[in-house]
C-alpha cells in the first residue's frame, strides 16, 4: 500500500479536526439586558407623598439590613451568616465545584506516569514458529507520556462548562445568604408584631378589668343588672383566648430564629425585638431593571446554567469528530532484577492513535440534538427567572405604596375609636347608655390598634421583601 495517499489522508483528518476546534458549539453570550425602564405601570404617589422616595441613585449599603437601624438585628444576621448548617453546606459545594475545576483544567496538559510491572510469559508453538522459548519472568519500570490532542475544542468546552457550573454553585451561595438573612429578619419582625400585639392585648385586658368595674359599681349602685355585669366578664374572658395564639406566634418566631442561626431553641434565645426599633429608609435605593440583572443571585445563576448548557452543546459537537492521542514511554526490561537497571535493558515506544465515529446509531447526532433542547430550556428558565424578579420588585413597591394608605387609615381608625370608648364609658356612667354600647366600643377600639399594629409590621416585611427582592447586598468575610 502506498504510504503517501495514507500520509494525506491522516493530514487532511488533522486539518479537519483544526476547523472543527472553531465549530464546536456556539461560543457563550451573555443575554440581552433588558430595556424595561420601570417595574410598576403607575406611579408610587402615596409612598412619595409619605416622605420615602424611590432613588435610582443612592448608594446602596454593604449590608441590606441596616437600613432598617436595628443593632439587634444586625447582629443576628450576622451571627446566622457564619453558623447556619446550610449556608456551612452551600460552602462546601461551592469548594467541590472549584476543585473540579482544578480537575478539569488537568485535561490541557499531558499526564506522565511511573509505570512498573513484572510478571511471567509463556509463548506458544503458534507465535514462534520452529523456535521453542522456556517460560521466563520478565521486569518493566519506566516513564510514560500520554496527551490527547484538543483538535475539536471537546476539553476547552469541558472546562469551560465546568468553570459555568463553579460559578452557578457561588451565586446559590450568594442566593442561600441573602435567604437567610431575610429569613431572619422576617422572623424577627414577626416576633416584633407578635409581641407588640401582646401588649396591646394586655393594654386591652387592663380596659376589660376597668369596664367589669365599672358595671359592679354601677350593679352595687342600682342602676345597672346582673346580665351586665355577666356580658362584662364575658367579653373579659373572650378576650383572654387572643393571648394563647398570640404566645404561640411569638414563641414559633423565636424558635425558627435560634434555627436559622444554628442553634436549638433550648440553648438559645434571640433578642427581644421592638417594632418601634426598627426605621425605614428615606430613600428606597432601587436600582434599574437592567442592574437588577447583573446583581440578584438567583438571575446570575440561571445565567451561569445557560452558560453551561451552551458549553455542553460543544462538547458533544466535539465527540463528532476525531480524537488523537499521543502516548511515549521510556523503560527499563529486564527478565533478571540483577540486570534491569544497566544500559542494555534500555526500551522506548511511541504509539499515535485517531479515532473517528463511524457508526452509533445516531446516539452522538442524538446527544447533540439533547445538548441543544438543553439551552433552550435554560434559556426559557433564565427568562422566567428574570420576570420573577421583576414581578417581586413590582410587587414589594405598589405593597409599600398600599401599606402608607392603610396605616394612615388605621391610625384615623385608632384616633376615632378611642374618642368614642371614652365618651361611650363616660355616657354609660351617667346612666345614658347601656354596657353594650360600651363593649362594642371597646372592641373598635381593640380591633383598630390591632389593625395599626399589622399594618406597621407588615409595612416592614414589604420593605424586607423589598430589600431582598433588589438582591440585597452581603457582606464579604
Amino acid at each position: 500500500m502506498n504510504a503517501a495517499p495514507v500520509s494525506r489522508r491522516l493530514l487532511a483528518w488533522c486539518v479537519l479536526s483544526v476547523l472543527a476546534g472553531c465549530v464546536s458549539g456556539p461560543n457563550f453570550t451573555a443575554p440581552p439586558v433588558p430595556t424595561t425602564q420601570a417595574f410598576t405601570a403607575a406611579p408610587l404617589d402615596t409612598l412619595s407623598h409619605s416622605g420615602m422616595q424611590v432613588d435610582t441613585a443612592a448608594i446602596e449599603p454593604a449590608q441590606w439590613w441596616s437600613l432598617l437601624n436595628s443593632p439587634q438585628l444586625d447582629a443576628t444576621i450576622r451571627q446566622g451568616l457564619k453558623a447556619n448548617h446550610t449556608l456551612e453546606a452551600a460552602r462546601s459545594t461551592l469548594a467541590q465545584a472549584r476543585a473540579l475545576d482544578v480537575v478539569s483544567e488537568a485535561g490541557r496538559y499531558p499526564e506522565l506516569t511511573l509505570d512498573a510491572s513484572s510478571g511471567r510469559d509463556k509463548y506458544g508453538a503458534a507465535f514462534l514458529g520452529p523456535q521453542k522459548l522456556p517460560a521466563f519472568t520478565f521486569y518493566s519500570i519506566g516513564p510514560a507520556v500520554s496527551y490527547s490532542f484538543d483538535f475539536a475544542g471537546g476539553t476547552r468546552r469541558k472546562i469551560e462548562q465546568q468553570h459555568a457550573q463553579t460559578l452557578y454553585q457561588q451565586q446559590e451561595l450568594n442566593a442561600a445568604e441573602l435567604t437567610v438573612s431575610g429569613n431572619i429578619a422576617r422572623q424577627a419582625l414577626a416576633a416584633a408584631a407578635a409581641r407588640a400585639q401582646i401588649d396591646n392585648l394586655l393594654a386591652l385586658l387592663v380596659d376589660d378589668r376597668k369596664d367589669v368595674q365599672l358595671v359592679k359599681d354601677a350593679f352595687d349602685a342600682g342602676s345597672g343588672t346582673r346580665v351586665d355585669v355577666l356580658t362584662a366578664q364575658s367579653q373579659l374572658a373572650n378576650d383572654q383566648t387572643l393571648l394563647p395564639p398570640l404566645r404561640r406566634d411569638l414563641s414559633n418566631a423565636t424558635h425558627a430564629i435560634a434555627q436559622l442561626v444554628g442553634e436549638a431553641p433550648a440553648d438559645w434565645s434571640p433578642p427581644e425585638f421592638k417594632l418601634d426599633e426598627f426605621a425605614l429608609p428615606a430613600h428606597l435605593p432601587v436600582s434599574l431593571p437592567s442592574e437588577l440583572a447583573h446583581r440578584r443571585p438567583d438571575i446570575l445563576a440561571a445565567e451561569a446554567q445557560l452558560h453551561e448548557a451552551t458549553a455542553a452543546i460543544g462538547v458533544a459537537t466535539a465527540n463528532l469528530y476525531p480524537q488523537i492521542g499521543l502516548t511515549a514511554n521510556a523503560s527499563l526490561q529486564s527478565n533478571t532484577l540483577r540486570t534491569l537497571f544497566e544500559s542494555s535493558s534500555s526500551a522506548w515506544g511511541v504509539v499515535g492513535s485517531l479515532t473517528q465515529p463511524l457508526y452509533n446509531h445516531g446516539e452522538l447526532r442524538a446527544k447533540q440534538r439533547a445538548a441543544t433542547e438543553a439551552m433552550h430550556a435554560a434559556a426559557g428558565n433564565y427568562q422566567q427567572v428574570l420576570l420573577s424578579a421583576f414581578t417581586q420588585v413590582a410587587d414589594a413597591l405598589e405593597g409599600l405604596d398600599h401599606d402608607q394608605e392603610l396605616i394612615g387609615s388605621e391610625q384615623t381608625a385608632v384616633a376615632t375609636a378611642a374618642d368614642n370608648l371614652e365618651l361611650t364609658r363616660e355616657s354609660y356612667s351617667a346612666g345614658n347608655s347601656g354596657v353594650l354600647q360600651v363593649l362594642e366600643a371597646q372592641r373598635q377600639n381593640q380591633q383598630a390598634r390591632l389593625g395599626l399594629v399589622r399594618a406597621q409590621s407588615q409595612r416592614l416585611q414589604d420593605m424586607v421583601q423589598l430589600l431582598l427582592a433588589l438582591g440585597g447586598q452581603i457582606p464579604s468575610d
